[in-house]
Order: C-alpha cells, then sequence, then structure tokens
C-alpha cells in the first residue's frame, strides 16, 4: 500500500513581512484563497485517501496545519522538535511509517511549489509508486522536464531507460552557473531535480543506515515509542542531536540503485515575491494584484500583496516594485533588490529583537 508524506518545515524568510517564525510561507493563502500546503495537499488527494497522506513540520505549527487540512489524521501529522534539513525528516517519517506498517511505499512531496496541470502530476507519481513497488531496493526521484536553463535549482541526468518515463540516474548536479546551465537545458537527458521521491521504507532506511548510522539508530529509537507516552521525551532527547544534512548530499548522491521518473509538469519554486508573477496572472502593465484593494495609476510591474480585506493599496507612476503589507510591517522593495530579504531581516533583528520576525 502507497504511502505520501508532505515536506512542510522551511520558514520562508523571503516572502516577509507575511511569513514569519508562526506563520511559515506554506500557510500563506495567496494562490486563489488556498495556501501552498493545502494545493499539496490537494494533489496527493486526487491519488489517496487522507488516512495515507502524511505531513513532517515543525512540533509548533502542528495546530495550524490541523486547522489547515481538517482531512488528515491528527495522528497522520509529525512534528520536528527542531529542524534538522530534510535526510532527517525523510528518515524519521520513514522509520515510523516502517513501524505502523512494515514494507509500506511511501512518497515524498514539497509543500512549497505550485505544480500543474494536476493530470501530469498524477500520472508522473503513480509511475513512480509502482516503480518503487517492483524495484524493490531502488530509490525513486520524480525530475521535472526542463523549460528554460535555469541557474537555481539542481538537476538530475538520465541514464539506460528503465521502462516508459523511467531512467536509470546517471548523476546528481548541483545549481549550474548560467554556461552550465544553457548546456543541461539544450541536452535532453536533464531533469530538474524536483526534490520529491518514492521508495520502500526498507530501502530508504538500509540507505539511511548505511550513509547515517547515528541518523538511523536515532530515527528507529524514536519510531519504536512514536506511538506511546514516551514518543516526547525520545524526540527531545535525541532529534536535536542528529546531523543536519539534506537527503539529496546524505543518500540519493551516493545510493547505487536511483532511478528518475519524468514529471512533465510546469513547477515553481515560489520563494520570494517575484517569483509570483510566474505563477498568478498579472494585468496588461504586468502589475500583479494579491489583494482585495489594489489601485495603480501609470505603475508597472509592480506586485502588490496584503491580506487586509479594507486597507487601500494605491500607487501611481511606479515601476518594477513589490510592495508587502502585513498589519505590523510594511515591505517595499525594487524587484532586483528582493533577494536582499535575509539582509533585511538580519538588520530588523538586530534593531529590534524578535518583535517583526
Amino acid at each position: 500500500m502507497s504511502h505520501a508524506v508532505i515536506m512542510a518545515g522551511g520558514a520562508g524568510t523571503r516572502l516577509w513581512p507575511l511569513s514569519r517564525k508562526a506563520r511559515p510561507k506554506q500557510l500563506l493563502r495567496l494562490f486563489g484563497g488556498k495556501s501552498l500546503l493545502r494545493g499539496a495537499y490537494e494533489r496527493l488527494a486526487a491519488l489517496l485517501p487522507p488516512e495515507r497522506i502524511y505531513v513532517i513540520t515543525g512540533a509548533k505549527y502542528l495546530p495550524l496545519v490541523a486547522r489547515e487540512l481538517p482531512e488528515v489524521p491528527t495522528e497522520n501529522l509529525f512534528g520536528e522538535p527542531q529542524g534538522r534539513d530534510t535526510a532527517n525528516a525523510v528518515a524519521l517519517s520513514a522509520a515510523i511509517l516502517h513501524q505502523r506498517e512494515p514494507d509500506c511505499v511511501m512518497g515524498i512531496f514539497t509543500a512549497d511549489h505550485v505544480i500543474t496541470p494536476t493530470e501530469k502530476f498524477t500520472e508522473a507519481v503513480t509511475r513512480a509508486f509502482a516503480t518503487a513497488e517492483q524495484h524493490e531496493r531502488a530509490l525513486v526521484t520524480m525530475g521535472i522536464t526542463v523549460r528554460s536553463p535555469e541557474t537555481a535549482f539542481g538537476y538530475v541526468k538520465r541514464g539506460k531507460a528503465i521502462a516508459d518515463h523511467v531512467y536509470a540516474v546517471d548523476e546528481f548536479t548541483e545549481k549550474p552557473d548560467p554556461v552550465r546551465a544553457q548546456i543541461y537545458a539544450a541536452a535532453g537527458d536533464y531533469y530538474w531535480n524536483s526534490g520529491m521521491f518514492a521508495w520502500r521504507t526498507s530501502a530508504i532506511l538500509e540507505e539511511v543506515k548505511v550513509n547515517l548510522p547515528v541518523t538511523y539508530e536515532g530515527v528507529t529509537e524514536i519510531a519504536r515509542h512514536w506511538d506511546t507516552s514516551q514518543r516526547e521525551d525520545k524526540l527531545h532527547e535525541v532529534y536535536p542531536g542528529l546531523q543536519k544534512i539534506s537527503i539529496d548530499f546524505a543518500v540519493m548522491e551516493r545510493a547505487r540503485r536511483v532511478y528518475v521518473v519524468e514529471m512533465d509538469c510546469n513547477w515553481a519554486d515560489v520563494g520570494s515575491w517575484t517569483q509570483l508573477d510566474s505563477v498568478l496572472q498579472t494585468d496588461t502593465h504586468g502589475n500583479l494584484a494579491v489583494a482585495p484593494r489594489v489601485l495603480n495609476l501609470g505603475s508597472m510591474g509592480v506586485t502588490v500583496v496584503s491580506e487586509s480585506a479594507e486597507h487601500l493599496i494605491a500607487t501611481v507612476g511606479l515601476k518594477d516594485l513589490v510592495i508587502v503589507h502585513a498589519d505590523d510591517a510594511t515591505l517595499v522593495c525594487k524587484k532586483r533588490d528582493a533577494q536582499s530579504l535575509k539582509e533585511l531581516i538580519a538588520r530588523i533583528r538586530e534593531t529590534y529583537d524578535e518583535r517583526y520576525l
């Protein structure tokens, strides 16, 4: 039987001031009134019933996630006491599922992407689950068809065909420079690394045991006590001490039996305000309004975001700006400077402590 785990642990500082420690980006309802997490759940709900869909997130976000996804049983919501990167989130989820249903097939999915059309996503995930079921020791990654020479994504190079739209993986590559990205895009045998996977729980845990033995021992111990009164004690005793590392570095780049399933979808990593243009409709002047009340006069290429039902944001003669209004803070910046938000947040922390974060 197949199960799906949504990883929803990121804070999303590049979407400040709406994304905060108390409300991460995957819970912002910016996409037709839906959050990224809700979108990820609904894509998977086309394949699986709610009782076979899980979310792993920060423990402090569990109440928010439960309200966002009331269909998902509370025992399917896994809380990390602190973030230890994707290798530990994957390993803990696999260990818990393996404890509950030994050797089941599990998929790992992200909560910070917009993926369309759903039919293509469903087709690729179904194929990935079937591949993991058939090839018991294989790790299956899902590769997004390359649309352009992007430098912000890692890439997967495919090798020998295993089945229709399924290939052996020749290599994983890190985010390339512009020249190499052009080469990858033109080659035709590279995919964007989606960070989405499928495998049997026994297969991924065996790889974790080989490559991260301390993590393996730790998550196995936690999982053994997960459905008991000792869960919180074991979590706080063991989990914070596990090595912080991504699943790609720790396992995928070292494993021997790795396959890639082609996912021919539109795939947008919504990691900053400037990326909203790629997934939401702009007007004829390139302005994007993600707010109930916006009026632009002679402005071009302006992105305005607000969740306030009554607050009016009006612009006059502006060009290529981002304006984001929250109850207690407002961001105004040139689009070309939107990637400097981490530096800005560091300055805000120095000046105002955690008040606005």
